[in-house]
């Protein structure tokens, strides 16, 4: 059978969500990918659609995998290019994933040289452990293995502990109106972890002004006004439906997208307290699990923290990495 890789365009995006909500389902079964997030390829200014993605077609015309390339378009500390893509799980080891790596590889290396940036540059590819196929494939476009990261879950039915909050700090729910001291917050606590690069104010706009922040489940550490720590959380209702099949008992899930301590905080407590506020918040909301991902190697200690506070490894995710 004869398939054909193409641009994509917008009135494609409701094929390449049925792909991949679809993939999903196999490889990380306990949540999906909104539809929202697959605009924003159409969207960001540093996409060309035209040029940085793929679909995979049949004879029909039928979408049955896509794939994109992107460079993050903050080069000052660094060149970074992410593979995204996926196939049909039923059209899966027929040669299209294949194609599809081997077009976007070679399209983000040439984004990276167009950036003229000097530096070092890699290449990451990030892959549920269950989709080994995937992790062939990019191994033998001479990606490797760095990192782990880990989903982990936390039953907010079970009893937490209470942390208060450390002298001179107030905790309150995030505001739009704080969304840049935020953001800056944010790109001081994670300029020291792997394989963060600054969060640019486009990027950063799509995720907190999108439809599934919850800023009443968002926690900001303030001192003297200053943003020194934050938990940011999200609710996206289509994760429940994700759990189970109809007339199931569905658990009502909570993401927390994000948690940081600027670099002069650290040490002092201020991890904890912005995140028992949240759990404490989510449960009042009615939420009955929270779930965040973690790198298990973080010089920080972040997974051994999330233990302490009763969450649950539950499934991994692997980073792998080509530099040059």
């Amino acid at each position: 059978m004869t398939i054909r890789l193409r641009p994509a365009t917008v009135d494609d995006l409701d094929g390449i969500h049925a792909v991949v909500v679809a993939a999903d389902r196999i490889d990380h079964p306990t949540w999906v990918t909104p539809r929202e997030d697959l605009e924003e390829v159409f969207e960001l200014s540093h996409v060309d659609p035209a040029l940085d993605t793929r679909v995979a077609v049949d004879p029909d015309d039928e979408i049955i995998g896509f794939a994109w390339a992107m460079v993050h378009p903050d080069t000052t500390a660094g060149i970074h290019g992410y593979l995204h893509g996926t196939v049909h799980p039923d059209r899966r080891r027929q040669g299209i994933g294949r194609q599809l790596l081997a077009w976007s590889h070679d399209r983000t290396r040439e984004l990276i040289a167009a950036t003229g940036a000097e530096g070092p540059a890699a290449i990451f590819q990030y892959v549920d452990e269950t989709n080994t196929d995937a992790v062939r494939l990019g191994e033998r476009r001479g990606l490797r293995t760095e990192r782990w990261f880990s989903s982990m879950q936390r039953d907010l039915s079970e009893p937490a502990a209470e942390v208060a909050a450390p002298d001179g700090v107030d905790l309150v729910p995030y505001t739009p109106e704080r969304s840049e001291d935020v953001r800056l917050a944010r790109n001081d606590a994670f300029r020291d972890h792997w394989g963060s690069l600054p969060s640019t104010a486009e990027r950063w706009s799509k995720f907190v002004d999108g439809p599934f922040l919850r800023p009443d489940l968002s926690t900001l550490a303030l001192r003297d006004g200053r943003v020194v720590a934050f938990c940011l959380a999200s609710v996206n209702e289509e994760d429940w439906a994700a759990l189970g099949a109809p007339n199931t008992y569905i658990d009502l899930i909570g993401y927390i997208d994000l948690i940081g301590v600027i670099r002069d905080e650290r040490g002092r407590g201020l991890a904890p307290a912005v995140i028992a506020r949240t759990l404490a918040a989510a449960l009042d909301a009615g939420l009955e699990q929270a779930v965040l991902d973690v790198d298990t190697a973080s010089k920080t200690g972040a997974n051994t923290l999330y233990e302490r506070l009763g969450f649950r490894a539950t499934h991994r995710q692997q980073a792998l990495v080509e530099r040059f």
